[in-house]
């Protein structure tokens, strides 16, 4: 049988058990299973690479953060970050909306994760808006949409794994996500404010209110300063920074914020643990389903497609790959589509002459997208359960959303000198530059 033959096997044994129900790590390994069946890769010789896979310290950076939002949403911290986006933005048209995509700004920075941001948001200000009138399903939309940011804006997970799989410098990914984090929740104000419900007409916030608010909500925003200022001033790596993270929380926010939560820390750290077991079985799946397609020549495959369609125009490789891993998205978690196409991406990267670090914000903003289209949505899912509205509703109140989604990454697509200009303030070597020989600055390739 030949390599094509079996990458589609394989690919049809992945669909097939996934839309069975099979969960989507056991499915991975199916197609894995099968292919080993076909070549003269043994099965132990897999099993050898799920834990290569996992046995990576820079995945490791992903409980630490994992438990830095789980910390933060049980011990109620975040709601003096809500009481500060009030403040600021609780006086304009749809209040409540806007405070909603404020406060994902404020916690994208502190958990990395977005299921953390819908879980806070549907029991906090998602209650409020009932009240208020506002549709739910507008509601569900709305934090689903917002919780995408957590993906984007530092410290994300996806940019962990995507920097860890591809080798690709995870704090020049942190600093690129900034800009289309911050797109989205520019778009979504907007939208908020001239097509969401009214809400009810709020007072503006007095300068003492704001101010009150600030100092309350300091201690919680200190993390943000604290992961990047470490990863940038090269005190820490991405994995040292979220355990310094979670070590500020538990001796410092808990103990002066929320005291009467330290007997129930032993739940937050099973809790989490039990959340991370969801991405690490992934992974390992995906390591091996994604060593088995490049042993097939996979990525020469699709890089010949591709190149037929393309040839070595940057730009085009580009947007076929968005278009991919938009439908990808669709059916996929981010963290498995990343391990598995990895190289696949690495040999287009080499194919159109593209940074590894623009192909990867590029991605990462696709993959965010999917977190709210059907039929895969997770957080779309999550917040229309959390909030008690069917999910189709959910759904049809986001579409008109997306467009704010097609435009950030048709931005991040087009406009690299401005995503990229932050790692290249700050981490120019994440972006291919490289010391000058007289010792003076940095030289930077075109």
């Amino acid at each position: 049988m030949s390599n094509g033959a079996i990458i589609l096997l394989m690919t049809a044994c992945f669909l097939g058990f996934g839309y069975m129900g099979v969960p989507v790590a056991f499915a991975l390994m199916a197609g894995v299973l099968a292919a080993c069946a076909l070549t003269p890769i043994s099965m132990q010789s897999m099993v050898g690479q799920m834990f290569h896979g996992i046995d990576s310290e820079i995945l490791l950076a992903v409980p630490f953060f994992l438990l830095v939002g789980e910390l933060m949403t049980s011990a109620d911290v975040t709601n003096r970050m809500i009481r500060l986006a009030q403040t600021m933005v609780g006086h304009l048209r749809g209040g409540l909306a806007q405070v909603v995509t404020l406060f994902s700004m404020f916690f994208a920075g502190i958990s990395g994760s977005s299921t953390a941001d819908v879980a806070v948001l549907s029991r906090t200000v998602a209650v409020e808006m009932t009240r208020e009138g506002y549709d739910r399903a507008f509601t569900a939309a709305l934090i689903a949409c917002a919780s995408t940011m957590a993906n984007l804006i530092p410290p994300s997970i996806m940019a962990v794994v995507y920097g860890a799989t591809g080798n690709v410098s995870i704090g020049g990914l942190f600093l690129a996500g900034i800009v289309p984090g911050v797109l989205v929740g520019i778009g979504l104000m907007i939208y908020s404010h001239f097509f969401g419900p009214a809400g009810i007409q709020k007072a503006r916030a007095s300068l003492c209110d704001f101010a009150d608010a600030a100092r309350g909500a300091a201690l919680p925003l200190m993390i943000p300063v604290i992961i990047m200022g470490g990863i940038l001033t090269g005190w820490f790596t991405p994995t040292e920074a979220g355990m310094v993270a979670a070590v500020y929380i538990l001796l410092v926010l808990v103990p002066l914020l929320a005291r009467g939560h330290i007997p129930s820390l032993p739940r937050d750290f099973v809790y989490t643990g039990l959340l991370y077991s969801i991405p690490l079985a992934l992974v390992a799946a995906a390591s091996a389903f994604g060593w088995m397609l490049a042993y097939l020549r996979g990525p020469d495959i699709v890089a010949g497609w591709i190149e037929m369609v393309a040839g070595h125009d940057g730009r085009i490789i580009m947007l076929l790959l968005v278009l991919l891993f938009i439908i990808i998205g669709d059916f996929m978690d981010a963290v498995p589509a990343i391990i598995i196409f990895m190289p696949i991406v690495i040999k287009l990267n080499e194919l159109g002459n593209i940074k590894p670090l623009h192909m990867g914000v590029v991605l990462i903003t696709t993959l965010v997208f999917g977190l709210i289209t059907p039929p895969y949505g997770l957080s779309l899912l999550v917040a229309s359960k959390f909030i008690g509205v069917p999910f189709t509703r959910a759904m049809y109140a986001s579409l008109p959303i997306y467009v704010v989604f097609f435009v950030t990454i048709a931005f991040t697509v087009l406009f690299p000198d401005i995503v990229l200009y932050l790692p290249k303030l700050l981490l120019p070597e994440s972006v291919g530059c490289f010391k000058s020989p007289t010792g003076a600055g940095y030289i930077c390739p075109p």
